[in-house]
């Protein structure tokens, strides 16, 4: 029967928890990417929305404000 010895651990500065705590930081970080990824896409779905509302709006401001939109 062997027995483990102080050699036999991990060297990193965790010791027996390095593992883990790799696992947990690949996790965070995919789970970062997913996030950044879905902001992104809204973002990016988000813009056409806001130039619709701009022409609807520079369409009332001509109509009802009596002329061109400040904005040329």
């Amino acid at each position: 029967m062997t027995f483990a010895s102080v050699t036999d651990l991990p060297n990193g500065p965790y010791g027996s928890f390095q593992s883990l705590l790799e696992l947990q930081t690949a996790i965070l970080q995919s789970l970062m990417r997913a996030q950044q990824a879905q902001l992104q896409m809204m973002t990016v779905w988000q813009q056409p929305f806001a130039a619709v509302n701009q022409e609807l709006w520079d369409q009332w401001i001509c109509r009802f404000g009596g002329g061109v939109p400040i904005d040329g």
